[in-house]
């Protein structure tokens, strides 16, 4: 439908539609990470029912995480509707009332704690309640201070790897855990990169609700690339210690793995540095064919070195 406002023509959705778009469906990509434990051990996959353990986890996340999406957006209100791209969100808005949004949030808890309960380990369970209440503290205060909330967004990404080898009954490696700290944390500096940057072409001082200022954008910069190429670090440690003895047929190939992944890290940074990085750098490795290309290679050489 379309109305006139302020002599504009703007375009009004259905709030059914405005409800599917408060959930960022786009984000649920992020979830794929709880794939990966069960991913990295081989012996494990075409196991039918892991398989489906693990596609409940990543459903029962997508709820809990869009859920959170729900409240963040109602408690930053004020500051998205002052942020030229956030501003346009079904409850910034207005589309969307907040009565709505709270009891959509509510339902989708419950459905993600239901399907946790009939399908899925309790430890799982277990996981998920961290996740979310994390993600409610994140929303509510925790963003507003500087680098606890960049460590926190990393442990929310490690969280999903965490819940995804709850549910199949995997223990995740030291290894895996550092690894993943380090580079989520170089893609939550990348992602307030973006946001100083567009700060900066508004020739404003500081993000609204957050603590970073423009004058932070170099030192950003150089935390976000060096968490990242520490990544790189510790999968090299990995590739050259005991840890891997009988793991891999031909461990030689994971070498392989490093300058694909220093080379992907980098490209993210140029892109960032470039302002041709929008939004969050996961979502935008799942849309962008240079990261599918780059991490298909990494799958192959990993599957070489197993096989």
């Amino acid at each position: 439908m379309l109305r006139r406002a302020g002599g504009d023509l703007e375009v009004t959705r259905h709030p059914v539609a405005e409800g599917l778009r408060a959930l960022r469906p786009h984000q649920w990509a992020k979830n794929l990470l709880v794939f990966v434990p069960l991913a990295l051990t081989p012996e494990q996959i075409g196991e039918p029912a892991l398989e489906l353990a693990a596609l409940c986890a990543f459903v029962a996340f997508s709820l809990g995480a869009s859920a959170g999406y729900l409240v963040n957006d109602l408690l930053d209100l004020e500051a998205d509707r002052s942020h030229p791209e956030k501003r346009h969100r079904p409850f910034a808005s207005g589309a969307l009332g907040t009565p709505a949004g709270i009891g959509l949030a509510l339902a989708l808890v419950l459905g993600a704690f239901a399907l946790s309960a009939s399908m899925l380990p309790r430890a799982f369970a277990e996981v998920l309640a961290i996740y979310l209440a994390l993600t409610l503290l994140y929303s509510a205060f925790l963003k507003r201070f500087l680098m606890l909330d960049v460590i926190l967004l990393a442990g929310l990404y490690s969280l999903r790897l965490i819940g995804g080898a709850a549910a199949v009954a995997i223990e995740l490696t030291p290894w895996l855990l550092a690894f993943a700290l380090f580079i989520f944390l170089s893609l939550a500096f990348a992602k307030r990169y973006s946001e100083l940057q567009l700060l900066a072409a508004k020739r404003e001082v500081q993000v609204r609700g957050r603590a970073y200022r423009v004058e932070d954008l170099d030192l950003v910069a150089v935390l976000g690339a060096s968490s990242g190429y520490m990544s790189v670090l510790v999968l090299c440690l990995y590739i050259n210690s005991d840890a891997i003895r009988g793991l891999y047929r031909t461990e030689e190939m994971l070498w392989f793995l490093c300058p694909i992944l220093l080379y992907w890290i980098s490209r993210i940074w140029f892109l960032a540095k470039r302002g041709d990085l929008p939004g969050d750098p996961v979502a935008f490795a799942v849309r962008d064919p240079v990261s599918w290309i780059s991490g298909g290679l990494m799958g192959a050489f990993f599957a070489l070195a197993v096989s």
